[in-house]
């Protein structure tokens, strides 16, 4: 048999009864559906992780989208590197039943390095100049140019950012295509970002969530279409459903004010002290690590966590045991933001003092995710024009800085990482089987529904 699984982010058990998703919702019928238990913390690497491995973070040690690295005092954010998963994954597994199996992974985070047959991953051209020149990465490396003049460029400013929309979806449902089609694998994992990004702009309930869910429907659709008809099983499963929030709680500047944060001035703004700081916060959506350095300052930290407005729970290392999420990457409390709240990065107290990359799209600079890289700071008069002057400067040889990056996250409607109350907000996991799927699976489980079969 072969397989292709369709990785709708932010596909919600809710979104199945809505009836906003039909083309899903018909496949989900003809065959059976289950709510996944999410993933802890409920982020894109975490569960993916999850689902690749069949262990828990515990095991594998993704805590998140990124962390602290205790021995470089560093925080890394969307490293690619396969390598920092620590337990087998799905195509390891599949390899050692048959090294006939061919494995493609298309756009699944941590697809460097790996073991899989082919793998398309966004990864830009980092230059000695400071320049940045957006691109792919494929494996075996001959295939990116075909798939470049076949499809064109990959459409980077549609994948993050304020541009960030259905085009990159589009992109990789046709790379998808040209995968089976040139190379039949016999296990074909896709990404789908589309529904990540209106959703937490505008909140799941919006009109414009809706339209998401009608165009990333309409692609799935085909999606579901043109592999069937070439006798290949389709799988669908999401990584965590995103819920409305109306409060960002800067943990940093909290954690400032009472004299635990440590602030060097460079360049005449202010960047966070990460080698003499008692404690700080590296957030991931709802979800924070709060590093403490000195270790005198436990119950002080963890007093100050908890009467915290919009903190709903902090984990200390024996909760973190308990769960199944403690390594040595964890910080040494997890924070859980109430459900109507998420966490921010922000550590200044006056925006003129905020480090350059504070205004800009930049993943990896930054010590935590911060989702208002989806928007243009609405104080901005004329946007357009910021870009023009932008481009031009860059074809002029000049170093330049496209700041449209708002510098507080009151727009941000949308978030996840905390484990909802409801079900119905929980991720799904979408089989061709008909029977023999319980109602609701744990995210370990969805590797042996991936790797059945084979």
């Amino acid at each position: 048999m072969r397989r292709v699984v369709l990785n709708v982010v932010g596909l919600s058990a809710r979104d199945l009864e809505s009836g906003e998703m039909p083309h899903i919702a018909q496949f989900a019928k003809r065959g059976s559906s289950a709510k996944i238990s999410p993933a802890f913390p409920a982020v894109t690497c975490t569960a993916q992780s999850d689902y690749l491995t069949g262990e828990r973070s515990a095991v594998h040690g993704i805590v998140g989208n990124g962390w602290y690295d205790r021995g470089l005092s560093e925080v890394h954010f969307w490293k690619q590197s396969n390598r920092l998963v620590q337990a087998p994954k799905v195509w390891d597994k599949l390899h050692q039943r048959s090294h006939k199996l061919r494995i493609a992974n298309l756009f699944w985070w941590y697809n460097m390095g790996t073991s899989a047959d082919i793998s398309v991953t966004p990864r830009p051209n980092y230059l000695a100049d400071g320049g940045k020149v957006f691109d792919i990465a494929t494996y075996p490396y001959e295939i990116k140019n075909s798939l470049k003049a076949d499809l064109g460029e990959f459409p980077f400013k549609n994948f993050w950012g304020p541009a960030a929309g259905l085009a990159s979806s589009q992109w990789i449902a046709r790379a998808s295509q040209w995968i089976e089609q040139n190379q039949k694998p016999d296990l074909n994992l896709v990404y789908l970002p589309h529904l990540d990004y209106d959703l937490q702009r505008f909140g799941p309930r919006s009109a414009e969530a809706r339209r998401a869910r009608l165009d990333i429907d309409n692609l799935v659709g085909g999606l579901i279409e043109f592999f069937e008809k070439r006798g290949v099983d389709v799988m669908i499963v999401s990584e965590y459903a995103i819920t409305e929030v109306n409060q960002d709680i800067p943990l940093n500047r909290i954690l400032r004010k009472y004299g635990l944060l440590r602030i060097k001035e460079e360049l005449g703004v202010e960047i966070l002290d990460t080698f003499n700081s008692q404690a700080f916060a590296v957030v991931d959506h709802q979800v924070a690590h709060v590093i403490v350095q000195d270790s005198s300052k436990l119950d002080e930290v963890r007093k100050i966590l908890e009467s915290t407005d919009g903190v709903e729970k902090v984990l200390d290392q024996v909760t973190q045991k308990k769960l199944g999420i403690n390594h040595v990457r964890s910080g040494d409390f997890i924070v859980v933001a109430k459900k109507n709240a998420w966490f921010s990065y922000y550590w200044w107290l006056d925006d003129e003092r905020a480090p350059d990359y504070a205004r800009t799209v930049d993943i990896h600079r930054k010590p935590g995710y911060d989702p208002a890289e989806l928007l243009i700071d609405s104080t901005i008069k004329f946007p357009l024009l910021n870009v023009a002057w932008f481009l031009l400067k860059k074809r002029l040889g000049l170093r330049a800085l496209l700041k449209l990056t708002p510098l507080t996250g009151e727009k941000i409607k949308g978030s996840h990482g905390r484990v909802p109350e409801d079900p119905l907000d929980w991720p799904v996991m979408i089989t061709s089987v008909n029977a023999g799927v319980p109602n609701s699976i744990s995210p370990t489980e969805v590797f042996s529904y991936i790797t059945q079969g084979f």
